[in-house]
C-alpha cells in the first residue's frame, strides 16, 4: 500500500491536480455550483406538491399547476443558467468583461434552441438535456471573445462615451461573428449541435447510472482524497452535469406520476455515500470518541460536530487519513460498500430514488429522508449505513490506536533513557 501511495503521489497526483486547477474545468465547476440553489428551490416546491401524506394529492390537485410553475422556472431553464454562469466565470478568469461574456454565450445558446417551424424555443434544450451544449457554447464563445480582444479586432469608441456604451460596442464584432457562425452551422447547414453533443456524452451518461460505473466513480473520488486531492472537486466538472440531468429527469417523472428513471441522480453520492463526509468518516469519529490514545480522542471529539454537517476535514487531516495506509483502506472500502448497498436497495425498490437536491451540509439520516422525497426507509438506511461504516473502520482504528500508543511509549522510554 505504501508503494502504491508513493506511485500515486509522484506520478498521478500532479497530473490530476493540473486537470482540477485547469481554467476551463474550474469555470465549469463554478457554473454548476451556481445553479444548485435553483435545484433546491425547485425541489422544495416538488416536495410540497407531492407530500407523502394520505389524501394530500386530492387537497393539492386544484393548485398543482400553480405550484409547478417554480419547478418549471428552475429545472426547465437549467441549461440557460448554466450557460450564463459558466460564461460569466470563464470571462472573469480570462480577463474579459464577465457580463458581456455571459450575455454572448447565452445569446448564442438560446439561438440554437430556436425551432424553425414556429420560431419558438425547444423546451428540452433549455432544460437539463441542453446542459452539455450550454457548457460547450460558453467555452467557445468566451474563447472567441478573448481572441478578438487580444488582437484588438474590436470597435473601440472614445473614452469619453459612457462605459456601458463603450463595452457594448467592444463586444459587437465577436458577438456578430459568433451569431453568424452558429446560425450557419445550425440552420443553414442543418447540423443539430444538441444532438451531436448529447451523442458524444451518451456513453458516460449511461455508465454513471450503472453499478459498475458509479463504483468506479466512488473509487476514484476516495482514492484522490486519499492522496491529498479534493476528489469531489476534481471530478465535479465532469460528472455534475450528468447527475444534474438525472435529477431533472427524476423530478419531471415524479411530477407526472411516472417511474423515476435514474438511481444515481444528484444527491445519491453526497447523501447515500458521503455519510458524514466522504468515506463516511463520521463512523470513525464515533469509534474513536473514547479512544485510549489522547490524540485520536481529541480529534474525534472536535470533528464530530462538523461531521454531522458533512464536513470531515478535521478528522481527515487530523488523524490523518490522507497518505495513511491504515486508514486509506477502510476509507475507500466504505465508499464502495455504501455505493453498492445504496444502489442495490434503490434498484430493488426498497428505498426511493433521489428526487430532491438538498444542501450537501444536510445531516445524515435527515438528508436520506429528504433526498428520497420523504421515504422513511431511506432514513433507516442512513442509520444502518453509519453502523456498517463503523464495522469496517473498527479493526483498522484499533490497529492505528495500538500503533500510536506503542510509538508514544517508545518515544517516552527513549526520552527517559536519554
Amino acid at each position: 500500500m505504501e508503494r502504491l501511495t508513493g506511485i500515486l503521489s509522484k506520478h498521478v497526483t500532479p497530473a490530476l491536480t493540473a486537470v482540477s486547477d485547469n481554467t476551463y474545468m474550474s469555470a465549469i465547476r463554478a457554473g454548476m455550483v451556481s445553479v444548485v440553489p435553483l435545484t433546491i428551490i425547485g425541489g422544495m416546491f416538488t416536495i410540497f406538491a407531492f407530500l407523502p401524506i394520505t389524501g394530500w394529492d386530492k387537497i393539492i390537485a386544484p393548485y398543482l399547476p400553480l405550484i409547478q410553475i417554480p419547478v418549471t422556472g428552475t429545472f426547465g431553464l437549467l441549461a440557460v443558467f448554466v450557460c450564463f454562469a459558466i460564461g460569466y466565470d470563464l470571462g472573469k478568469r480570462l480577463q474579459q468583461d464577465a457580463f458581456i461574456s455571459a450575455s454572448i454565450s447565452t445569446l448564442v445558446f438560446l439561438m440554437l434552441q430556436v425551432q424553425m417551424k414556429d420560431q419558438g424555443f425547444s423546451s428540452e434544450g433549455l432544460g437539463s438535456k441542453g446542459i452539455f451544449t450550454a457548457i460547450l457554447i460558453a467555452m467557445v464563445c468566451v474563447r472567441v471573445q478573448k481572441f478578438f480582444t487580444d488582437r484588438n479586432l474590436v470597435i473601440r469608441l472614445p473614452e469619453s462615451v459612457p462605459a456601458v456604451v463603450y463595452e457594448s460596442f467592444l463586444s459587437l464584432i465577436p458577438m456578430f461573428v459568433l451569431v453568424v457562425a452558429f446560425w450557419g452551422i445550425r440552420f443553414v447547414l442543418g447540423i443539430d449541435i444538441d444532438h451531436l453533443v448529447q451523442a458524444a456524452f451518451s456513453p458516460l451518461v449511461f455508465a454513471l447510472n450503472t453499478l459498475p460505473g458509479i463504483l468506479v466513480y466512488a473509487f476514484l473520488v476516495t482514492l484522490l482524497w486519499s492522496v491529498g486531492i479534493n476528489g469531489d472537486n476534481a471530478m465535479d466538472a465532469i460528472v455534475a452535469p450528468i447527475f444534474l440531468q438525472y435529477l431533472s429527469a427524476n423530478v419531471e417523472a415524479f411530477s407526472h406520476g411516472q417511474p423515476l428513471p435514474y438511481i444515481t441522480a444528484l444527491g445519491f453520492f453526497t447523501t447515500f455515500v458521503n455519510v458524514g463526509g466522504t468515506g463516511a468518516t463520521i463512523a470513525l469519529a464515533l469509534i474513536m470518541w473514547n479512544s485510549k490514545e489522547p490524540g485520536f480522542r481529541k480529534v474525534s471529539r472536535i470533528s464530530l460536530p462538523t461531521q454531522i454537517f458533512q464536513i470531515n476535514e478535521p478528522i481527515f487531516f487530523g488523524f490523518p487519513i490522507v497518505l495513511n495506509p491504515v486508514f486509506m483502506i477502510p476509507y475507500v472500502l466504505n465508499a464502495l460498500l455504501l455505493t453498492a448497498g445504496s444502489y442495490l436497495l434503490i434498484e430493488w425498490h426498497v428505498i426511493a430514488k433521489p428526487v430532491v437536491n438538498v444542501p450537501w451540509t444536510t445531516p445524515p439520516i435527515i438528508g436520506h429522508y429528504l433526498v428520497s422525497g420523504g421515504d422513511w426507509k431511506a432514513a433507516v438506511w442512513g442509520v444502518v449505513s453509519i453502523a456498517l461504516a463503523m464495522m469496517v473502520y473498527y479493526p483498522f482504528a484499533r490497529i492505528a490506536e495500538r500503533q500510536r500508543i506503542r510509538e508514544t511509549s517508545e518515544a517516552e522510554a527513549r526520552k527517559r533513557v536519554g
